[in-house]
């Protein structure tokens, strides 16, 4: 007896030792403005599994903390986060007091952030190529420096283009099929509704997906996770748009467990920063919420973003030397208005339903399924037996003239002042060809889309599990079912009554676009030219194990995916009669990736962190199909990529300091690219003088190491100082492989495959981004609300993208000799394919804004931003491809002899001095 009540009394009095030393942490969380509370905030202990969100009086209590250092974060949407490290002895309990959390100006930010791309510009109907849309509401030091101050550079984080990111919608990936990359469109102009975001950097964890190795976005837009509330903006700007009103309203949960979010906007321009580029867009945006109970809420989501925009020309220097850099050869006066033949039109939808279940407190699993539909077109002009509407046709330059050798000087001099006086196109002299046609009724010219009508269904699964106080889980599953419907959709006959659907190039059956209805005439909003269907079905699934203790936290994720494409032409194509019509094979890819990463606390100031990934990624849907606007061939020795990545980082985190230092590397290997361009030369030993090809390179290997540092200091606590720097070497790290599919040798009866061998990339820069970026900036924040910044910017090592046909033996061997062309040598080849690197430059860019407090009562505010980027008006090109015509060393030579080539390279332009104002209120 005496044994069990003194073993009872030792229970006992572990139990309340133990008792006595759990250690505790409350805090009172208030805006800066109002001092009211706020609610929903959330507070995190890093390393553990604990999260707690603020009640309606602003109080957030964790009832157990570890002790030592441990690390608080506190964060609320529209408000700078902040982070907390605590010194906590055992037993005790830890009172913050009042915590103030202040606005965040990245929220303004986000809405001057304005890009537009090589993709934006191009006639593929694929997404943006520019990391800024990624990092937008990042918090990061670095990462904002990427979106804000380099993004107009078209700067890519780590050399990656945005395929090798993941960006998501209450976890549904919004990554295209077709291209890999997100539609930023798709929801653009919704900044107020879209603001709830989460981020990775690299290839570290996230709680949704398995992510690529350029980092994930994830967007929340679940209704009862807004800030209750109403904001109404106007801004003015000359970027890609004039104008953009927006309003916004959250209702908040009510008693009754509905919440629902509002949001629309408009952005239009007649023109744009560049000539002729005008500008449409319109955005709606509605989330409503029920909440069951504690355990189940359900969530619709709708989107609704069409965007139509006027695009700008890439130009040859020459041109650029004659028109300026704001020159556009797109438009041209049809009566007294500007008409761009270059649209591109986005409208596509997206519905999503969501279910939220907390199965106990340590289990969460969120089921997601959405709908998308929609249009996305490219217009450009097609034209049967008349003269090239294009004002900047190789012909009509003085280059042209001049390189044949035949013409005065004076007869060069009235050619170019014929181009400068001409130098739009010509839209009354189409109409007038039309009225005149040889066939009446029959247009020359015409106006047409390059259409793709994509339906889509995803559904997917996220479990997050608190498996144990040191352990967690992140599992998910998710399915894709993509159609995609591609054709050519006529527009306007400009005048006409009908079009021939023939391709004028050939003759016989080989004319014929579909064998099936031969000779058809075409009216306006009907098929022609191609038809065809793409189908799609993606299934992947990922499991992530954390572990967090008290020095360490470290992870291990996997994931598997299976994807299957397959092409059914509608069009029975006369050059490839026997295999364009119906179905092609279906085509399989099965792929796997691990990742892993380790944090070592030194301690709760100071962090090492490392992150390893190996994974393989199938071929996107544009490059399995090399020519899939005529026929179903699959793009041969096509294999999935390769993809190694690891990076490792010093961080800082301090009251005053933070920062973050970071080396990385990736290696992507066995990609492909695929482009379409004619050349001469490439056909046979005789020579083609005119090849209309889809040039396919396979094997590549891309490989980018370097080093990033984001640092920020807060001097005062009025100024704050920030620096960041990215230094990388991006480059081809072995040759390729190169075939061509010419349509012009299926029209012979040859194998339109011909085999060009090693393309001689090694080395090679790999194009359009700069190397370096380095920014400083100094902020002020006075305490009566009104804040100014600016910041200095100088980016370098940024290329030319080099033409892969030049590069391959086709260039320095005649093939009817079988010896190298005359004038080749090791030198004369090497400085005649010297890579282009553009010119370093330096822009400076100044932000500010004010807010005032409408009523001691609310958190009513009204205020303003303003920022000018580009402030010296530097002139910069930020990207360029070399073009692939001359494909051969003598063509090349004689067409670079004069200096001023007809086929130089095209470049693109950065936007000079631009500026951005924005007025809003909150209430």
């Amino acid at each position: 007896m005496k044994k069990l009540v003194l073993s009872t009394l030792l229970v006992l009095q572990a139990v309340f030792v133990f008792a006595q030393q759990t250690s505790t942490l409350k805090g009172k969380v208030v805006d800066s403005k109002s001092q009211k509370p706020l609610q929903n905030v959330v507070a995190t202990i890093q390393s553990t599994n604990q999260s707690v969100v603020t009640d309606a009086e602003g109080i957030f209590t964790f009832k157990s903390i570890p002790d030592g250092e441990p690390v608080l974060v506190v964060s609320s949407t529209g408000y700078r986060t902040q982070t907390f490290v605590l010194e906590v002895a055992p037993g005790q309990t830890v009172d913050l007091g009042t915590i103030v959390l202040e606005e965040d100006i990245t929220t303004e930010l986000q809405l001057s952030l304005v890009t537009i791309t090589e993709n934006d510009l191009g006639d593929d109907n694929t997404g943006s190529e520019s990391t800024s849309g990624l990092l937008q509401a990042s918090r990061d030091t670095y990462q904002q420096a990427a979106a804000f101050n380099w993004g107009q550079a078209r700067f890519r984080i780590r050399g990656l283009d945005n395929q090798y990111g993941t960006t998501m919608i209450n976890g549904i990936t919004m990554n295209k099929i077709y291209d890999g990359r997100p539609q930023w469109s798709n929801w653009g102009g919704l900044n107020d509704a879209t603001r709830n975001q989460e981020f990775t950097m690299g290839s570290s964890p996230s709680e949704y997906t398995f992510g690529g190795i350029l980092g994930t976005q994830e967007i929340d837009t679940r209704a009862s996770h807004y800030r209750p509330g109403s904001r109404i903006t106007m801004s003015g700007t000359n970027t890609n748009y004039s104008w953009r009103a927006m309003g916004t309203h959250a209702s908040g949960l009510n008693d009754k467990g509905w919440a629902f979010v509002v949001s629309g906007s408009r952005r239009w321009a007649e023109e744009g920063y560049f000539e002729g580029t005008d500008y449409s867009a319109n955005s709606l945006f509605a989330s409503v919420e029920k909440k069951f109970n504690d355990n189940h809420s359900i969530n619709f989501t709708s989107i609704y973003a069409e965007n139509s925009r006027g695009k700008s020309s890439p130009n040859t220097q020459e041109v650029t030397d004659l028109m300026g850099v704001k020159y556009n050869s797109y438009w041209g006066w049809q009566g007294d208005q500007k008409r761009n033949s270059r649209d591109k039109d986005i409208a596509e939808p997206i519905n999503m339903l969501s279910h939220y279940w907390k199965i106990n407190e340590n289990t969460t699993l969120n089921t997601n399924v959405a709908y998308q539909t929609g249009s996305i077109g490219n217009t450009r002009l097609d034209y049967q037996n008349g003269n090239n509407p294009d004002p900047t046709y190789y012909k009509k330059l003085p280059s042209y003239f001049n390189n044949l050798g035949t013409y005065s000087q004076a007869e060069i001099d009235g050619i170019r002042n014929d181009f400068v006086n001409n130098s739009q196109i010509n839209w009354n002299a189409m109409y007038l060809a039309n009225q005149n046609s040889g066939f009446p009724g029959r247009s020359i010219y015409v106006l047409y889309e390059d259409r793709t009508d994509d339906t889509q269904w995803s559904a997917n699964s996220i479990l997050n599990a608190s498996l144990s106080d040191h352990i967690s889980l992140n599992a998910g599953v998710n399915f894709k079912r993509l159609k995609s419907h591609n054709f050519q959709n006529l527009l306007d006959l400009m005048g006409g009554t009908y079009f021939a659907d023939i391709d004028p190039f050939y003759s016989g059956d080989r004319s014929q676009s579909d064998l099936n209805n031969p000779n058809r005439y075409v009216g306006e909003n009907e098929t022609y030219g191609y038809n065809y269907n793409l189908f799609a079905t993606v299934f992947d699934g990922f499991t992530q194990f954390k572990f967090n203790y008290n020095k360490f936290d470290f992870y291990l994720t996997q994931s598997f995916s299976r994807t299957e494409y397959q092409r059914e032409g509608l069009y029975r194509n006369g050059i490839y009669a026997n295999n364009s019509y119906g179905k092609s094979q279906k085509t399989t890819y099965e792929n796997f990736g691990f990742k892993g990463g380790l944090t070592y606390k030194i301690n709760g100031r100071h962090l090492l962190d490392f992150n390893g990934v190996y994974m393989t990624k199938a071929p996107i849907m544009r490059n399995v199909f090399s020519n899939a606007r005529l026929n179903n061939n699959i793009t041969p020795n096509l294999t999935d990529e390769n993809i190694v990545a690891a990076d490792a980082s010093y961080i800082i985190r301090s009251p005053k300091l933070k920062a973050r230092l970071t080396g990385f590397y990736n290696k992507i290997s066995n990609s492909s690219e695929i482009s379409f361009y004619y050349a001469e030369s490439i056909g046979d030993a005789d020579g083609d003088a005119d090849s209309f090809v889809s040039e396919i390179v396979t094997g590549l290997d891309k490989q980018a190491m370097g080093a990033e540092l984001g640092l920020e200091y807060k001097i005062t606590s009025t100024i704050t100082a920030n620096a960041s720097a990215s230094f990388g070497q991006y480059i081809y790290s072995d040759n390729a492989k190169l075939i061509t599919n010419d349509d012009g040798r299926a029209a012979e009866g040859l194998n339109p495959i011909r085999n060009f061998g090693t393309v001689y990339l090694k080395d090679y820069r790999q194009p359009g981004l700069p190397e370096q970026a380095y920014s400083f900036g100094l902020e002020y924040r006075d305490p009566h609300y009104w804040w100014i910044g600016a910041n200095i910017n100088y980016l370098t090592g940024s290329y030319v993208d080099v033409s892969s046909i030049l590069r391959t033996d086709n260039f320095t061997v005649d093939p009817s000799t079988g010896d190298n062309y005359d004038g080749v040598t090791e030198t004369s080849v090497r400085n005649i394919l010297q890579q282009e690197k553009f010119d370093n430059f330096m822009l400076l860019n100044v932000i500010g804004g004010k807010s005032w407090r409408i009523s001691s009562k609310n958190r009513n505010t009204f205020g303003f931003f303003a920022s000018i980027n580009n402030v010296l008006d530097e002139v910069y090109k930020t990207g360029g491809f070399e073009q692939s015509r001359k494909a051969t060393y003598p063509d090349l030579a004689a067409d670079r002899a004069n200096g001023t080539p007809s086929f130089g390279s095209k470049y693109f332009y950065g936007y000079g001095r631009t500026y951005f104002v924005n007025f809003y209120i909150n209430f």
